[in-house]
């Protein structure tokens, strides 16, 4: 694994030198709220992937920057959500109770604004290029965001994936590298926790695990 210093150079450099992609990503996720906000309920195997989709793209900027550990770690939990959200039936996603929709709300706005690592940035460009889909922390948030506020998809595998990939980069973001910021991530992860283990939210009636 690189060092810090050089995970710092490496995540700085993807944020500055793919803003064009940032921008594009932001798009993307501004099309999939103004969908939930207007109404639109895919079912839950087209968000899966969709929701996969910004996660293969900071394995690949990883491999490209030269940090292998990343490029593996998101790869590969690309590859572990993908095949579940393919197991997931047809039916139409559903916004979670307030009190868990809250909760994602928060995180895809963190992760929308995500306030580091650009070079001179003004709050405003912020707005519209913060490095989420680029870098790890920013965009598990968003994703975690989302899969909050869609009640974990009912999907208790998925949860714990993003509850595990989430607590990872939360804690090595905020301790290892000291980017304290990364901390937010924790509560979204934990939050993704306590998802997982709602038989209201991902059980049936006898709790069984909706696929």
């Amino acid at each position: 694994m690189p060092s810090s210093e050089e995970i710092l150079a490496g995540l700085k450099a993807i944020a500055n030198d793919w803003q064009l992609l940032a921008v594009l990503w932001h798009g993307y996720f501004a099309v999939l709220v103004f969908g939930l906000v207007f109404g639109v309920r895919p079912g839950r195997h087209v968000v899966g992937l969709l929701l996969v989709l910004p996660l293969i793209s900071v394995g690949i900027l990883a491999w490209v920057h030269g940090n292998p550990f990343n490029g593996v770690s998101f790869v590969l939990t690309s590859m572990v959500l993908a095949a579940i959200a393919a197991r997931f039936s047809r039916e139409a996603v559903k916004v979670a109770p307030a009190w868990v929709a809250v909760s994602g709300a928060m995180m895809i706005g963190f992760g929308w604004i995500y306030p580091h690592f650009l070079d001179n940035a003004t709050p405003i460009e912020y707005l519209y290029a913060a490095p989420t889909g680029l870098i790890p922390c920013p965009t598990l948030s968003i994703v975690i965001g989302f899969t909050l506020i869609l009640g974990g998809l009912r999907s208790r595998p998925w949860c714990l994936v993003l509850t595990i990939v989430g607590l990872f980069y939360g804690i090595f973001g905020a301790v290892l590298l000291g980017v304290i910021i990364d901390g937010v991530l924790l509560f979204g992860a934990l939050a993704t926790a306590c998802v997982a283990f709602s038989s209201r939210l991902v059980g049936s009636r006898h709790g069984a695990t909706v696929r």
